[in-house]
């Protein structure tokens, strides 16, 4: 009956804080979620538990409204979900007093907040609930909130002497790897190989950079299909039905996609372009391995894209000038500051994010990042190649922009170049034996380092400076980073997940789950996680007291599922013995 604010990473378990209250008291609760797509996940997969649950939203049919609406009214509904613009109607809130819900969860709460990462107005609405429902606890729930996100929020709700509960960050399945970006299509087919036939997300900075990479990955045969905010409703949701059906293993997207996105089983998540702020990256990282097996999480890391963010966000400041935007814009910059510092520096990237949000960090080398992995190594040569980069800007005298400083080190046959007299500098082609990407990626890692000054305004061109001066004259060593495949590395997590799993057993039990699926009509994970499906393939169970000793077999999925499961064990040829009697199967 007190109000909460409750902060735990993505997969930390937040959707159980406010599902198991309402089914242990026998009373109605409202969560206010911000998307349809999430909505629709979460009562799906509590339907298919037992659990009932119903959602109002635009999508539904007249008869899937009245439905929820009469479940709500009849006491036989425990959680409703619903939109905050929905909750902020008249006529909803009429209607609402009317069924007395115990309490109010808000998810997502940090987009309440201008100082969070993702503000979103109609979410100011939401102090209504205080107003109309005084007696009513009310709670928040977000994956990242720094304290002065956490105050806002109990501000803008209005709790009242919050509960703050804040989980521990670390999540130690996942495995963080950043990686000096230069032909990102080429990068992320090489990443996603290591994951052929697993649910994968690509993250992109743009709407244009997703349709560029979801159409070069389905060329080269992945199953990819892309989702942004320009594309029609349609198309977004036949995207995500694809993505949860496992009919499309990739899909590539801006930050549109993916809000408490409720998919268990994704196995790697990558970023084509750093995110805007550390909390964005820690929320989008979080939705891989949310059933706790393994799963990777890949940044490909370049400065231009924190120029790209730097322009993106004054423009929008310059567009809603008037609306606290200049107030909100040095915030918005601070936070990518802080996100280009975390993919800039080689520390271990589970003690880094850790700090980032207040928590200690006790285990020592993770065994899990690149760093602490020893694959994040400096590229031979540096010091060299970098005078060599800085000898070309010295020479271009008139001073020239990225593009152009690249033509000339690999030896350019342009007719600019050429008309210019530049074919004749001694530096002309020093780096002709270097992909074009890379050398681009070896000059903004200078300007990154303060090495060489890049220039603002529409036509930005390259300076030195007086440390590019001791660096030419050898007196300041270089540290860059090729970005080159290196080889990786099997990490502890990956090596325990994978111990005693008959991998053969596990893909033929990935697909009967499938078939099951589509029977039903719901995602592939609402009927089994992976998690469930690897210790199936370990032990190996026989009977249906073996079955409902297995990680997250309740009775209602060894009521609908135990005969079929078995079938298809038997037919594998598994004879493990039944575990003891004491193993019995738990809801």
């Amino acid at each position: 009956g007190r109000d909460s604010l409750v902060v735990l990473p993505t997969g930390g378990g937040k959707s159980l804080c406010y599902q198991v209250p309402p089914v242990a008291a026998g009373r109605l609760d409202v969560v206010v979620s911000p998307l349809i797509s999430l909505m629709k996940d979460q009562v799906d997969a509590l339907i298919e538990c037992g659990y009932p649950a119903a959602a109002l939203h635009s999508n539904q049919t007249a008869a899937e409204r009245a439905a929820a609406f009469s479940a709500a009214e009849s006491g036989t509904c425990r959680l409703l979900y619903v939109s905050p613009e929905r909750l902020a109607t008249e006529e909803f809130l009429a209607w609402l007093a009317t069924v007395a819900p115990g309490a109010f969860a808000v998810d997502e709460a940090h987009c309440i907040s201008h100082w969070g990462h993702d503000f979103r107005p109609e979410y100011r609405q939401l102090r209504t609930i205080r107003e109309r429902f005084p007696g009513v606890a009310l709670h928040a729930f977000t994956a990242t909130a720094t304290p002065r996100v956490r105050e806002d929020i109990a501000l803008q709700l209005g709790l009242r002497e919050p509960e703050i509960l804040v989980g521990c960050f670390d999540r130690e399945n996942l495995i963080y790897r950043v990686v000096m970006k230069a032909d990102v299509a080429r990068q992320t087919r090489e990443v996603l190989s290591r994951h052929a036939g697993e649910a994968a997300i690509v993250y992109c900075l743009s709407r244009q950079d997703t349709m560029d990479l979801a159409t070069s990955l389905a060329a080269s045969g992945i199953r990819a299909v892309p989702y942004h905010a320009g594309l029609p409703a349609e198309a977004r949701r036949a995207a995500q039905e694809a993505f949860a059906t496992e009919r499309a293993d990739v899909i590539v997207a801006t930050v549109a996609f993916g809000m408490g996105i409720d998919k268990s089983d994704v196995r790697c998540v990558i970023h084509a372009s750093i995110p805007k702020s550390i909390e964005h990256y820690q929320q989008e990282t979080g939705r891989a391995g949310r059933d706790g097996l393994p799963a990777e999480c890949v940044l490909f890391y370049t400065y231009a894209d924190v120029i790209r963010w730097q322009h993106l966000l004054s423009r929008s400041a310059a567009e809603s000038a008037g609306d606290g935007a200049e107030e909100v814009l040095p915030a918005q910059l601070a936070l990518l500051e802080d996100m280009k510092r975390l993919a800039g520096r080689l520390e271990c990237r589970h003690r880094a994010l850790s700090r980032y949000f207040g928590q200690p960090y006790e285990r020592g080398d993770c065994g899990a990042c690149d760093v602490c992995l020893g694959e994040a190594e400096g590229m031979a040569g540096s010091t060299e190649t970098a005078q060599k980069i800085l000898s070309a800007v010295a020479r271009l005298e008139r001073g020239f922009g990225v593009g152009y400083l690249v033509s000339v080190l690999r030896g350019s046959d342009a007719d600019l170049v050429k008309s210019r007299g530049h074919d004749a500098l001694s530096v002309y082609g020093l780096l002709r034996d270097r992909p074009e990407k890379t050398v681009t990626s070896l000059v903004y890692q200078l300007v990154e380092q303060g090495l060489l000054t890049r220039t603002d305004g529409d036509r930005p061109v390259l300076r030195l400076n007086a440390d590019s001066v001791a660096v030419l004259k050898g007196r300041r060593t270089v540290h860059l980073v090729e970005p080159v495949s290196r080889r990786v590395k099997k990490t502890r997590v990956e090596v325990e997940a994978a111990k005693d799993v008959d991998l053969d057993l596990f893909e033929r039990l990935r697909r009967l789950r499938s078939d099951l699926a589509k029977e039903r009509g719901v995602p592939a994970y609402v009927i089994f996680h992976d998690r469930t499906l690897r210790d199936l393939a370990a032990r190996r169970p026989t009977t249906l007291a073996g079955l409902g000793s297995v990680h997250g077999m309740g009775t209602r999925k060894l009521a609908q599922f135990g005969e079929v499961l078995l079938a298809a064990l038997a037919g594998d040829g598994g004879d493990t013995a039944p575990p003891p009697a004491s193993d019995s199967p738990s809801g």
